[in-house]
């Protein structure tokens, strides 16, 4: 078993405070494998990507709230506490390697970090929440009973206007008040959730996160710097045939099943392909099948995508031979086809080469592909015009209302959004998971079509 090696064992990482809410302030001694390092990340990257979907669903703040909460203990926690917050700090900082190599990558990670952190902060009772603060050693004060009695009228004032109840001649609960710069608590005096008197907000203790939030965010934005010098200087080139593939490789995984083997609906057959293909493809997917009906050819790349879907939903080796044979031999004949285009066919089935049992390319494979002229392949929502996608959306049921929603996250590079609005509309149904991969989308929308049939004979 290899292994990241310091000079402490990754079990002897505990906290050292009463919280299990850790700052990510220095990275921890410790020695873990490297199955470890890439699994305590993939764990923690789907409590991210989570956290993404959901804020870019437009779910409210009490959802996400709710939805940190489930992907937390889903994801992160272990049977020990203490293993639970050594694979939270672990976690962490393998994440901040993959993601400190680009703005773009840096960007996206501090913004989902952070969310994190709110929430999580805020599922915090007062005593763990005080904690950080001591912890962080702000260099704000309580507000003294004496100025308080000056001030009490404007607090209440703010917090009848923000629906707040403040228990009356309750002074201690006033000592939690907090005197910080207005500058940094800037959503608080937005939203005008805080009383300011000369350059200060007074801020209640259930508003502190605010504060603790932007001091978080601060710290994690400036390492993600530091870390990335680290990483360009030294760690990339000392680590390029150990560490680096994992690195490199983690902030574009697809973290779900591979569906290599078909789903529970089972096999598909030639006579059935035609109106699967018209219910229950996904529009990256109904492209290339149109295309290939149409022309009678796809390119390389447009028979890797639909190829590999078709063997993922089910579709048998001599099956496939049949399909493709059929459609090319039209154009090459069927002797040319024998010779070029069969083989690549076995060869993904694992029949010839290497014998490697290739498995259907996820939505952000697709997504990062790069199709030429003459290609057909990658995904429509990124690569299509807006004029094509609108009318391939059209041609799949989407009524006008429902476009402007999916034109709207393809506007925002919100793709695999814009794909789980037009599966919900085209079915009638939600989809919370969201889709992450076109057989998914193919198994979910067969799974409906079934109950749908079940429920009306």
């Amino acid at each position: 078993m290899e292994v990241v090696r310091s000079h402490t064992k990754a079990n002897d990482v505990v906290s050292t405070s009463s919280s299990l809410l850790p700052l990510y302030r220095s990275a921890p001694p410790l020695e873990i494998s490297l199955e470890q390092f890439e699994l305590f990340a993939i764990d923690r990257l789907r409590v991210l990507k989570g956290i993404s979907d959901g804020l870019s669903r437009g779910k409210k703040p009490e959802e996400i709230e709710n939805l940190v909460s489930k992907l937390w203990k889903e994801n992160m926690r272990t049977l020990q506490p203490s293993d639970s917050f050594n694979k939270d700090i672990i976690s962490h900082f393998v994440l901040r390697l993959v993601y400190c190599r680009t703005e773009e990558l840096r960007k996206w990670f501090l913004t989902m970090e952070t969310t994190l952190f709110r929430y999580r902060f805020k599922l915090e009772n007062s005593k763990t929440q005080r904690a950080i603060m001591v912890e962080l050693n702000l260099p704000y004060k309580p507000v003294a009973i004496a100025e308080f009695e000056t001030i009490k009228e404007k607090l209440s004032q703010v917090a009848r206007s923000i629906n707040e109840n403040i228990p009356p001649g309750n002074n201690t609960f006033y000592d939690l008040e907090q005197q910080v710069p207005f500058e940094e608590v800037p959503e608080l005096v937005a939203s005008r959730r805080v009383y300011i008197h000369k350059g200060y907000a007074y801020v209640a203790m259930n508003q502190v996160v605010s504060f603790i939030v932007t001091q978080f965010r601060s710290h994690l934005s400036k390492a993600l710097v530091l870390t990335n010098r680290k990483w360009t200087s030294t760690i990339k080139e000392q680590e390029k045939d150990r560490l680096a593939p994992i690195v490199e490789a983690l902030c574009s995984s697809y973290l779900g099943p591979d569906y290599s083997q078909p789903s529970e609906n089972g096999e598909i057959s030639l006579k059935d392909i035609d109106k699967v293909a018209k219910s229950s493809f996904p529009l990256c997917m109904r492209h290339l099948f149109d295309k290939l009906k149409e022309d009678h050819h796809l390119k390389h790349g447009g028979r890797m995508q639909l190829g590999l879907f078709l063997k993922g939903v089910g579709l048998k080796l001599d099956d496939a031979l049949a399909f493709w044979k059929a459609e090319f031999s039209q154009k090459v004949g069927a002797e040319r086809f024998d010779k070029e285009y069969a083989y690549g066919i076995r060869h993904n089935y694992g029949k010839e080469g290497k014998r490697t049992d290739y498995t259907p390319y996820s939505c952000q494979k697709i997504i990062s592909s790069t199709p030429g002229v003459g290609d057909h392949h990658g995904c429509p929502y990124r690569h299509f015009s807006k004029e094509n996608l609108r009318a391939a959306l059209s041609g799949m049921g989407v009524n006008s209302r429902a476009m402007d929603d999916v034109m709207d996250k393809v506007h925002n590079k919100h793709y695999q959004l814009a794909c789980t609005l037009t599966f919900e509309v085209i079915h009638g149904a939600s989809c919370d998971a969201g889709i992450n991969h076109p057989n998914q989308y193919f198994s979910d929308s067969q799974k409906i079509l079934l109950s749908k049939n079940q429920s009306t004979t």
